[in-house]
């Protein structure tokens, strides 16, 4: 069944989807978003309970709509995203309907087709906000198969009460891995395992100072950039606490798995009752394959957001490679903010007699 066509169709409506919306509807265009979510909240919905943004609420808001102050210390709490993101929605009365997965974007004719396996819609514009945390990234290791513990991407973390009385190694050197460790390490018998050393910041810098400075290195173009980015890890105060007591030492890599634990480099053997693994995600774009846009590295060429060899095709919040910092919610606004305008200006340069709604 084929509905009438739009002038963009978004795929997503977390974060970026919500910012791109936003500026959507300003510029009076025809669109609908499609979310495969049961209810708001995108990737948030999905993020372990005990989670919170490194940044403060004034510094991570999306367009026209400030974040409530946190209830409780500087850093806002999940729940309270998850409120927010609900909020905005309702709140710009944006187009979304749920849950639709969206499973093919391909050519027809003059417009692109998008369909859930049941239902299609036309657009003459496609915008993929489909993020990155339904698409864990988990390295292979020799053995992993044999293993007989529990292993959890962060994606799917919960909470330190499955763990409680066992070995766990925490692996990976970012935020996420930090946050979690300092979460277990009172009641688990923890290590956090990382290829190189993670970088502590100081205290004074949070998520905005680690957003600037990223899209400072990126946009240089070889110039002398800050040191420091998303990943370094951010003092929030649980993870301060847990500094401070000494609890957030690392250990290097192990070499390969057993069936009840790990080889470590020296040759020695250890039990392991469960693996975390805070080893980031990679872009959700299995619905673009029939596009033939995706290169080997997983990512789309892109030019201000709007793929190079399918032109009627914009990403945004995947990640540097589609805009600096998109991957955040400060990241998303300001992606959101600079590319919606050569969108809708595309639109027009393709379709001069495209109307307000």
């Amino acid at each position: 069944m084929t509905t009438k066509q739009f002038d963009v169709v978004v795929i997503g409506a977390g974060q970026a989807g919500l910012s791109v919306g936003y500026y959507l509807k300003r510029a009076g265009l025809n669109f609908i978003m499609l979310d495969n979510q049961e209810t708001s909240g995108g990737a948030w919905l999905h993020t372990w309970p005990s989670l919170r943004l490194f940044s403060p609420a004034p510094m991570s808001s999306l367009p026209g709509r400030l974040m409530p102050k946190a209830t409780e210390g500087e850093y806002p709490h999940r729940s309270e995203v998850l409120s927010y993101l609900a909020d905005y929605e309702q709140h710009y009365q944006l187009p979304i309907y749920r849950p639709h997965q969206v499973q093919t974007v391909v050519r027809d004719n003059d417009a692109l087709r998008v369909s859930d396996g049941k239902y299609s819609w036309l657009a003459k514009t496609v915008v993929s906000t489909t993020g990155t945390w339904s698409n864990e990234k988990i390295p292979h290791f020799q053995g992993q198969n044999t293993y007989l513990g529990k292993q959890c991407h962060s994606a799917h973390y919960q909470g330190p009460e499955a763990y409680k009385g066992k070995r766990v190694l925490v692996i990976g050197a970012g935020n996420s891995g930090a946050q979690i460790v300092s979460e277990l390490a009172d009641t688990v018998r923890v290590s956090w395992v990382t290829r190189e050393a993670p970088l502590f910041l100081p205290d004074d810098v949070d998520g905005r100072v680690l957003f600037e400075r990223a899209t400072a290195r990126i946009t240089a173009n070889g110039a002398d950039t800050p040191v420091g980015g998303i990943g370094d890890i951010v003092m929030i105060p649980t993870v301060k606490n847990a500094y401070d007591k000494g609890q957030l030492n690392t250990v290097g890599m192990f070499e390969r798995f057993t069936e009840h634990g790990v080889v470590w480099p020296d040759g020695s053997q250890e039990d392991i009752d469960a693996i975390i693994w805070c080893t980031g995600f990679k872009p959700e774009l299995r619905h673009l394959a029939q596009l033939n846009v995706i290169e080997s590295d997983d990512t789309v060429k892109v030019v201000h957001g709007q793929s190079i060899k399918e032109p009627r095709l914009w990403l945004f919040g995947y990640g540097d490679w589609a805009s600096p910092g998109s991957a955040t919610l400060i990241g998303s606004g300001r992606s959101a903010r600079e590319n919606v305008p050569k969108l809708v200006e595309f639109l027009k340069s393709t379709h001069p007699n495209i109307g307000r709604q």
